[in-house]
């Protein structure tokens, strides 16, 4: 009798748990991802003073990662669905990660306008390598993640722009106190080369991962996710065209238009962390750089913790049977209210004060970061790298405004960043306003194929 009993059991396959490696791999390269793009925010200042740049300068440099990256964003998106996550992610970590690497060597062009030409130039390229990442992620959990687990896994991998924050703004500031700016370039640059390699080795589609059981596949297929290995269209031309079909439908589709004027106002304080940030602590608050590479950490720490909790309580939600919609909607609504609380640091003066507002206002936005989440949610299963691509296209149109638009309200205050702080607190609650009206019902698109 107990015999047949462990015979039966034994029968019963435990399913397997490959797609937490998976994640964990994603999470990796996100945090380098956003590393690599810090790294100027908290070099900026020594750079400043050994090239001489003014803020509208540094303003523009910051801006030239973004506009590769938007401009990029369609193409990424049809590289994706055609070639698939594996590989184009590969070339993309590579390529970033060397451009990374050649920042380092500005410093021997000899002139400070040389220096302002080559940086802008790296800055772009870099920005148009890494067009595919969020994409690629956001395929990724589509593919390995079923419903009730997605806003969990998104809001952990989209968390690492905080935890990149509380990890590397500090050694890279370190690094630049102790070393010079130049070896912050060469460290991330070579890290991220190696990178590449790791996750040509770790990746697989899910029917296709040796380490993955059927009870595993079931588990995710079940739930929602698209598991089947990628087909090869057999025609470029007629592929490129019903790309073409599905971006006019996707852009005509009012959901998913709120959704991306959403994660365009997200990214708004994204990127006032991302490039302003540690110069607001030292320009506005008087810190030295190594002191706002440690402060910077601490809103970080905030949003990383906000960010994963977003995420569980929305699964969680969906768990105790509450629609889609609303287990979205209550965090990202929520969240970015809460967020809006950074304008409060234009009327107070302590310091510790200031950093316990940023600290909050990261931890708000980071709850409401589940646009990731959102986009698996509702992208169409023979698009999702499109869609995910015209997403991030219209949340990093963000990352070109906002640092310019910071740059010329500090150049025409006389260095005050108050009139930044509440451009950054106001798009907080236009995110609010984006979901509450603009969008309806969160649900999956169907796209209607060309005649």
């Amino acid at each position: 009798m107990q015999t047949s009993h462990v015979a039966s059991a034994a029968g019963v396959a435990k399913r397997t748990s490959v797609r937490y490696t998976i994640l964990l791999m994603i999470f990796v390269i996100t945090t380098f991802n956003y590393a690599d793009r810090a790294t100027l925010s908290v070099t900026g200042s020594a750079m400043r003073g050994e090239f001489g740049f003014d803020a509208i300068k540094m303003g523009y440099i910051f801006s030239a990662f973004s506009w590769a990256y938007v401009l990029s964003q369609l193409p990424a998106g049809w590289l994706l669905d055609r070639f698939g996550a594996r590989r184009v992610y590969a070339a993309s970590i590579f390529l970033w990660s060397l451009f990374t690497l050649l920042q380092s060597a500005i410093g021997f062009v000899g002139s400070a306008a040389g220096a302002v030409v080559a940086l802008f130039v790296l800055r772009f390229a870099m920005g148009a390598a890494e067009s595919p990442a969020f994409p690629a992620n956001a395929k990724v959990v589509a593919s390995w993640f079923p419903t009730a687990e997605r806003g969990t896994a998104s809001a952990i991998f989209n968390s690492a722009q905080y935890f990149a924050a509380v990890i590397f703004t500090p050694l890279m500031a370190w690094v630049t106190h102790r070393f010079g700016w130049h070896q912050v370039y060469v460290m991330m640059g070579v890290a991220g080369l190696l990178l590449a390699l790791t996750w040509l080795k770790v990746m697989k589609n899910p029917a296709d991962h040796p380490r993955v059981n059927q009870a595993e596949l079931d588990h995710i297929e079940q739930g929602g996710g698209v598991v089947s290995a990628r087909k090869k269209p057999a025609d470029g031309e007629t592929q490129r065209a019903t790309s073409w079909h599905h971006v006019r439908q996707l852009l005509g589709n009012r959901m998913l238009l709120g959704v991306y004027l959403a994660q365009y106002c997200i990214n708004v304080m994204t990127y006032f962390f991302l490039t302003w940030f540690p110069i607001y602590l030292v320009q506005a608050r008087g810190m030295t750089i190594l002191q706002a590479g440690l402060i910077a950490s601490l809103p970080a720490i905030c949003g990383f913790t906000g960010g994963v909790l977003g995420g569980v309580f929305s699964d969680a939600l969906i768990r105790r049977g509450h629609s889609l919609t609303v287990a979205r909607k209550v965090p990202i609504v929520g969240g970015m209210l809460l967020s809006a609380c950074i304008i409060g640091c234009n009327y107070v003066a302590t310091d510790w004060v200031v950093v316990a507002l940023m600290s909050l206002a990261f931890f708000g936005k980071g709850i409401g970061a589940l646009g990731w989440a959102v986009v698996a949610d509702t992208s169409p299963k023979e698009a999702i790298g499109l869609s995910g691509s015209i997403f991030n296209m219209f949340g990093n149109v963000a990352g070109i405004v906002t640092p310019i638009v910071i740059g010329y309200l500090v150049a025409t205050s006389g260095g005050s960043f108050n009139g930044a702080l509440v451009f950054v607190g106001m798009n907080a609650l236009l995110t609010v306003f984006s979901y509450l009206v603009i969008v309806k019902d969160i649900k999956r698109v169907e796209l209607r194929q060309p005649a």
